[in-house]
């Protein structure tokens, strides 16, 4: 049978509102009475009903994350971040992945809410305007963990992404090249297109080098696409000779395709990512990066969802974390000299 409330309050021989005290962490229960009842508990294997509670108080120490894919390396450290807060501040998480399809993302906001989250962190790369209303709308806090709402209107945690590609690019043309390839995922996705391609576009220009649509390729977001992408690249009559790539598997994909030809890395081409996951540190030449700080990004935006849900003061709702660049080995050294 279920133990209940009831079963513990008897047992103890105290009041329900007393274990329900107890159990919410109140101050306002005597040591002796905690201890008692804390020890009922126990012996009972007593499970408090989160759905129960949430009646009472209104609330379900439960969160809800919205991801595009957990078996995605930047996805899954961010949800690592927001978990660990989320634990820290006695949060429960309910985690759902959208697959990046708006319909679907709709329906887990919908699903989430109908559970009585107390709020939700959503990793969104296009943040539509059907979504952003329905966000919106939403009853509960609703904060955008490494993605962009271009009215801020949502609380967000993010990064200055124009600013990490621009300085990505800088190296680049600062190591002598002039044909430096802009390799992203799809350009539907608000980040690649608004941020890191306009960041590279803004660099060439403001080094008096032409800015060349061949060189610039839109692909699946993973290693086979930055195969894919090097192939492409390499059917061109001027192929680049430097690469920026949006994630560390495209960079990698990219390394690998030109090695399988027989082309050097750095000496021959230049590959610079922006991610900087442990994939980074695990291919042959290491990787220079962008390091996206998605752990920090994850925990960052759960904390500001615990001072909205708390009512605590919040100063910027829109916070911007720093960012570095990591030099390894697939840029030469003159670059990180002139860093």
């Amino acid at each position: 049978m279920t133990v209940t409330i009831y079963d513990v309050a008897r047992e103890a021989n105290v009041s329900m509102a007393t274990v329900s005290r107890v159990v919410n962490g109140s101050q306002n229960v005597k040591p002796s009475t905690r201890k008692k009842v804390l020890e009922v508990i126990e012996r009972l294997e007593y499970r408090p009903n989160a759905v129960a509670r949430g009646l009472a108080s209104k609330k379900t120490t439960t969160v809800g994350v919205i991801i595009p894919d957990i078996s995605n390396n930047i996805y899954a450290e961010a949800a690592r971040g927001i978990e660990d807060i989320a634990t820290m501040y006695r949060y429960n998480i309910i985690l759902a992945n959208s697959d990046q399809k708006e319909e679907k993302e709709l329906s887990l906001l919908d699903t989430m809410l109908g559970k009585q989250v107390d709020g939700i962190v959503m990793m969104s790369d296009a943040v539509t305007p059907k979504l952003l209303q329905t966000m919106e709308n939403s009853p509960v806090p609703i904060v955008l963990a490494g993605s962009i709402d271009e009215s801020k209107k949502l609380p967000s945690v993010n990064i200055d992404y124009f600013q990490a590609t621009y300085e990505a690019i800088k190296m680049l043309i600062d190591n002598g090249h002039k044909r430096i390839a802009f390799i992203s995922g799809p350009l539907s996705y608000t980040i690649n297109a608004k941020y890191k391609l306009e960041a590279y576009k803004k660099a060439l220009q403001d080094a008096g080098l032409e800015v060349d649509e061949a060189l610039i390729v839109a692909e699946d977001d993973s290693y086979d696409g930055g195969m894919e992408a090097w192939k492409e690249l390499n059917e061109i009559e001027n192929p680049p000779t430097a690469y920026f790539a949006g994630s560390d598997e495209l960079a990698i994909g990219i390394i690998h395709a030109a090695q399988d030809h027989g082309i050097k890395v750095p000496e021959d081409i230049e590959v610079i990512s922006f991610e900087n996951s442990k994939l980074a540190r695990m291919v042959r030449p290491q990787l220079t990066s962008v390091v996206l700080p998605l752990y920090e990004i994850g925990a960052v935006s759960m904390r500001l969802l615990t001072k909205f849900l708390n009512k605590e003061e919040v100063k910027d709702q829109n916070v911007i974390l720093p960012y570095r660049i990591e030099k390894r080995d697939s840029v030469k050294v003159k670059s990180m000299k002139n860093k």
